[in-house]
């Protein structure tokens, strides 16, 4: 197979954020941050140094969502979207445009691999999704996607391929699958604000499906050693911000599993010269809204449930939050960066046509739809059961 390290560049010239954060308590708090992107890294390369001297680095945010579960109603209504010639997501990902494109930085999961550009396409159980949801995701707003998910080996090899070189022509970012050694072993790293970001991304296995002896960067699998050599890695190449993406849990419950909290205190507590090796932990693929929790004083996401999907049997398969977090720059060179501001954005799914829904925008301009204000107790309840508010979590708009 031929050697294909990351060939793009990070675009960020699209984005001077001010991001105005709605803090959902009793009454509506507005805070900002704003500043204007650094210059765009080479993607698996070390970023430049943040400005002179005499330029303190920025602080950034960071978006993240959960699956893109590309199931064959999606498919049908990209097709409608698209009026029948081709597949159009754009509509269905315009409720998340506001809160993904005002971050500095925006990772999404991309669930599921890509089938041939004419099709055919294919949802669950061995999903083959049209490759146009990389350039509607790209024009969301995203930066960059985790691609290691329990259906990376779907369509073999040539899924793999498929899908990063269309994410790769979208402008995309990905971390988790790769074509070739070289490609698994450059860590990926974005620019952020004044930070240099990188991000890693494994999962619990691939439903069965072996990852051949003689490719085995075609996927990540979750191995704490590894994980941690990664990100260490990632630190000596620059990293200023270490996240993980993991691909974990049990499907369909909402409290994490004992994988899911044994790793990440494990993944928590492992430093290196006094200074943590991973930085932020965020979590896919239960289908449900799972808890926040900061652990050894690190936010983990243990999972952000759907972001996009089709009708299930359970209606929580259609709920999801954006987890939203502002890091603040070090006070002294060399130190850690902070996350001064943690956040949950409550998100669903309407059908018929459907649509991805921000539940805070979409009650203040509905306050009568009983469906959305559910879905947001739902959502908010499973994100709090682990006392994250005591810690300062809140929800964002």
């Amino acid at each position: 197979m031929p050697q294909h390290p990351h060939p793009f560049t990070v675009r960020r010239a699209r984005r001077t954020p001010a991001l105005a954060a709605a803090l959902l308590t009793a009454a509506a708090l507005t805070a900002s941050c704003s500043g204007t992107p650094a210059g765009p890294p080479e993607t698996g390369r070390a970023a430049p140094p943040a400005s002179g001297s005499a330029d303190a680095p920025r602080g950034f945010t960071l978006v993240a969502t959960g699956d893109l579960l590309i199931h064959d109603s999606v498919i049908r209504q990209a097709r409608a979207d698209a009026d029948g010639r081709g597949h159009d997501f754009g509509p269905m990902l315009a409720g998340a445009r506001e809160t993904v494109a005002a971050a500095d930085l925006a990772i999404c999961h991309m669930e599921t691999v890509y089938g041939p550009e004419g099709g055919p396409f294919t949802g669950y159980p061995a999903f083959r999704t049209p490759p146009q949801l990389a350039e509607a995701v790209r024009e969301t707003g995203y930066d960059s996607c985790s691609t290691a998910s329990n259906h990376t080996l779907d369509a073999g090899a040539e899924g793999v391929v498929r899908t990063l070189d269309a994410m790769d022509r979208a402008g995309l970012a990905h971390a988790g699958s790769a074509r070739s050694a070289e490609e698994r072993d450059t860590p990926v790293l974005l620019t952020a604000g004044g930070a240099r970001v990188a991000q890693l991304a494994y999962t619990y296995g691939t439903n069965g499906i072996p990852v051949p002896e003689d490719r085995p960067w075609l996927v990540n699998l979750i191995d704490a050693e590894r994980i941690l050599a990664d990100a260490r890695a990632a630190r000596a190449a620059g990293a200023d911000v270490v996240v993980v993406s993991l691909h974990w849990g049990t499907e369909w419950q909402e409290e994490p599993d004992e994988l899911q909290l044994s790793l990440a205190r494990e993944l928590t507590a492992a430093s290196t010269g006094g200074r943590r090796d991973i930085d932020l932990i965020i979590g896919t693929h239960a289908h449900v809204p799972q808890a926040y929790e900061k652990v050894n004083g690190t936010w983990v996401v243990y999972g952000m449930g759907d972001q996009l999907a089709g009708v299930m049997n359970d209606p929580r398969g259609q709920m999801g939050s954006a987890a939203r977090f502002t890091f603040v720059p070090p006070a002294a060179e060399g130190g850690p960066w902070t996350v001064e501001r943690a956040e949950f954005i409550p998100f669903a799914v309407d059908n018929d046509p459907i649509r991805v829904v921000s539940l805070p925008q979409a009650l203040a301009e509905e306050p009568d739809r009983a469906d959305h204000a559910t879905a947001l107790e739902r959502i908010r309840a499973a994100v709090l059961g682990r006392g994250a508010d005591a810690d300062g979590l809140a929800m964002g708009h």
